[in-house]
């Protein structure tokens, strides 16, 4: 296979920077700065879905942003870390380290290891989905401006002020609460959950890793098991999400659908299933078989040959008809 020259590759390694950066600056405009307007939803008065008591702050929640935010970045960060090292350890141990793929960055005497070619792949990869999702559930929350079920407890409307004589009476409008303004803007930005979203990115991410990358014996048992437990955790976020009135069902699902497709894209599509090329000597190997001459079959010596007075009968009868 060709190798791509040196300014192809170095530009190649830019533009994915500037990717990298980009989005980065997206998530930290989408997260940390009001240049994005939350789109102000309306309610019924007295309305049961946003009924529900106040929780109190996420940092009391039985899984605060913290802890979430903790394993989402250093879990995967630890697995891919230790998985790829035992890889390239088993390749070494088994002398198929020359056979693996090599990146070229300058000419043809400088090469990346395998195992930090990898690991930077894995964790890049991940990194930018971990960006991208926050980005997609920041937006949509953006967009939707969907309430928690919450949102009264905090809104605290006056509903004498606001005429509410009747339960089908519409509210909108900022001017419809009084409680702090920082709380209901929280609680209007809830669909997708993004704590949903980042774990089950993380779960779903690192199951696919260890089903597709880690091919050792004696794992049929244990890659199933460190699966479903890490897919378990995810889900069980959502639900805690759930029982604590922070989101609806409509919210944790939308979340984990997100999570999900990200993840499964970038495996599929950019790490291509996880899968390198085809080792150097097995395309060796199947182009000498390719250009092997075809086996020709010795020729087998007739009983009749052997006979010189049947064969001169056959000869005899063959002149006579």
């Amino acid at each position: 296979m060709p190798l791509l020259p040196e300014a192809l590759t170095s530009s190649m390694l830019y533009f994915q920077m500037v990717i990298m950066a980009g989005t980065v600056m997206l998530a930290y405009y989408f997260e940390y700065t009001d240049t994005f307007t939350v789109n102000v939803q309306g309610f019924f008065c007295h309305d049961s879905a946003y009924r529900k008591p106040y929780p109190g702050p996420e940092d009391s929640s039985a899984v605060p942003p913290v802890l979430l935010y903790s394993l989402a970045a250093g879990v995967p960060v630890l697995v891919i870390i230790v998985g790829e090292t035992a890889v390239f350890c088993l390749q070494l141990a088994t002398r198929d380290f020359e056979n693996q793929e090599k990146t070229i960055l300058t000419g043809d005497c400088c090469y990346i290891n395998p195992l930090v070619r990898r690991t930077v792949r894995f964790l890049g990869i991940y990194t930018f989905g971990l960006f991208a999702t926050d980005i997609f559930v920041n937006a949509g929350q953006v967009v939707t401006g969907n309430l928690a079920p919450h949102f009264l407890a905090l809104c605290k409307p006056n509903y004498t002020a606001l005429g509410c004589q009747q339960y089908t009476q519409f509210i909108s409008g900022e001017e419809a609460c009084t409680g702090n303004p920082d709380l209901i803007m929280r609680a209007r930005k809830t669909f997708p959950s993004k704590e949903a979203a980042l774990s089950v990115y993380a779960a779903m991410y690192l199951t696919m890793y260890i089903t597709n990358t880690i091919k050792a014996k004696g794992t049929r048992l244990a890659k199933p098991v460190l699966c479903l437990g890490l897919m378990c955790l995810a889900f069980l976020t959502g639900l805690n999400r759930v029982a604590e009135y922070r989101n609806h069902w409509s919210d944790v699902i939308a979340g984990f659908l997100v999570g999900i497709s990200i993840a499964v894209f970038l495996v599929v599509c950019v790490v291509n299933n996880f899968k390198g090329r085809q080792p150097e000597n097995e395309h060796i190997h199947m182009d000498n078989l390719a250009q092997m001459p075809m086996i020709s079959i010795p020729r087998v010596e007739s009983p009749l040959e052997k006979v010189p007075s049947v064969q001169n009968h056959i000869t005899a009868f063959a002149e006579v008809t």
